[in-house]
């Protein structure tokens, strides 16, 4: 993945008269799935349609290939070398074999191309049996299975995903993205998911970007943005839950200590005495232990505190810890029912250095 297929500078798109997105230079790279995250109105809809073409930016340039679109290359020419799948399935009153094979005829493929290349997609959609029927009797999974088979059929050089698998109940949405990522896998199609959900981006990508009222505000690899977040607002979108401004009092050997509302923590970065820092620690990362002491352990920092709150999240249990300041783990439910705990116990939890990701606060 080192060929830049398509290239954004200075994209500008305007509604109503104020900026929606703002996006100085972006790189999409052949053979990746890069996941655009970010809260509903983050702008992630609206770039992909500014990189479609269905939004005419106020400003910007746009290349693929290094051609300009536009002017190396036309629109049209450019449009057919792209394909798009929506939150909702946009199919035509057909048969599903007619929708899958209705962009390869636009796109003026031949008809002897036509029949074996939408039969393949409709084998690794998992919907070959469905080929004859009516898209309206379609389930939510199937429509946007034949969906996707349509955009995949084409043999699009970019593949632009938005929000498709929203609208989905569980078991379809859980087996749509395993399908998809095995497909983009043995494909290696270019891919740009926007999505709200994490997990999405986390199974499915190469790098995720992470938007924020139209800016992205940080890319990277999966474990840079789920590890390193650029900023606050990154770390708590990525699944961070404890989030603390703090001050760095005094240097340590290989590490530092700093003071937080309620305590202090001891962190590893480079920083300096009297810099105020943001300290991340990611739930996973906190072991908590009973009171009476179970063995030593390596973690530079223990606290005493009291269960303020417990939520059950599915496969394991959030719980709140009150350590002077807010402290967020997660354990298992075996676990949970092992150390017989309960709101108001009093719990021991603990973390290392290494684990916190510190955060150096710009000046004002």
């Amino acid at each position: 993945m080192t060929e830049t297929l398509l290239e954004v500078t200075d994209l500008r798109v305007n509604r109503g008269g104020a900026g929606v997105l703002d996006i100085p230079s972006f790189r999409i790279y052949e053979g990746e799935v890069l996941s655009l995250i970010g809260p509903n109105g983050s702008g992630k809809t609206t770039f992909l349609e500014t990189v479609a073409c269905l939004l005419k930016p106020v400003s910007g340039e746009l290349k693929v290939r290094g051609a300009r679109v536009g002017s190396d290359i036309s629109f049209l020419q450019y449009r057919r070398r792209l394909a798009m799948v929506f939150q909702e399935p946009l199919l035509f009153d057909t048969t599903v074999y007619n929708n899958v094979a209705s962009g390869m005829k636009v796109r003026g493929f031949k008809g002897s191309q036509i029949r074996p290349l939408a039969m393949e997609q409709l084998e690794r959609f998992g919907i070959s049996h469905l080929a004859g029927r009516a898209a309206r009797k379609l389930s939510g999974g199937e429509a946007q299975r034949t969906s996707l088979a349509r955009a995949m059929a084409t043999a699009p050089e970019v593949l632009l995903l938005d929000e498709p698998f929203a609208s989905l109940d569980l078991p379809s949405r859980e087996t749509l993205i395993g399908d998809l990522q095995d497909i983009l896998k043995s494909t290696r199609t270019t891919t740009v998911l926007a999505t709200h959900d994490r997990t999405e981006a986390l199974r499915l990508s190469h790098r995720i970007g992470v938007m924020r009222e139209g800016r992205i505000i940080q890319v990277g690899t999966p474990e840079e943005v789920m590890n390193h977040p650029a900023d606050a607002f990154v770390a708590s979108f990525v699944g961070v839950e404890t989030i603390l401004k703090g001050t760095v009092r005094e240097m340590r050997s290989g590490s530092f200590l700093t003071a937080v509302k309620g305590g202090i923590i001891e962190a590893v970065g480079e920083v300096q005495v009297g810099e105020e820092v943001i300290l991340c620690v990611r739930p996973e990362d906190v072991t908590l232990t009973s009171t009476t002491g179970e063995g030593p352990t390596s973690a530079r920092n223990l606290f005493h505190g009291r269960i303020a709150k417990v939520t059950s999240m599915g496969l394991y249990q959030k719980i709140d810890v009150d350590c002077g300041f807010p402290l967020v783990a997660y354990i298992t439910h075996h676990s949970f029912e092992t150390m017989e705990l309960s709101e108001g116990n009093e719990i021991d939890a603990h973390f290392k250095a290494t684990a916190v990701h510190v955060i150096r606060r710009e000046k004002a």
